[in-house]
């Protein structure tokens, strides 16, 4: 299992379009990508779940991968997140 913390730094947080390329790139990955935000554990995998957690801008949540590609798939979704999910 690895894991690291970014902040959001898209001004609008993860509404549906960003939520969703976070959700498209997780899926690309074998292993499980979980984050945390505000002591809650979500499924990056699936867009209700990261919807559902209200993330703003600013706002700092914790990256989890566990499985065979784990850190495959957190460099590119710490990447995908530091490069402003595309805003």
């Amino acid at each position: 299992m690895v894991s690291r913390k970014v902040t959001i730094k898209n001004p609008t947080g993860l509404h549906l379009r960003p939520a969703g390329l976070f959700c498209k790139e997780a899926v690309n990955y074998k292993c499980t990508v979980h984050f945390l935000h505000r002591g809650s554990e979500g499924n990056a995998k699936s867009v209700l779940s990261v919807l559902g957690a209200c993330i703003k801008k600013g706002d700092e949540i914790e990256i989890i991968c566990d499985g065979e590609d784990e850190e495959r798939a957190l460099e590119a979704m710490v990447g995908l997140v530091e490069s402003g999910l595309g805003e």
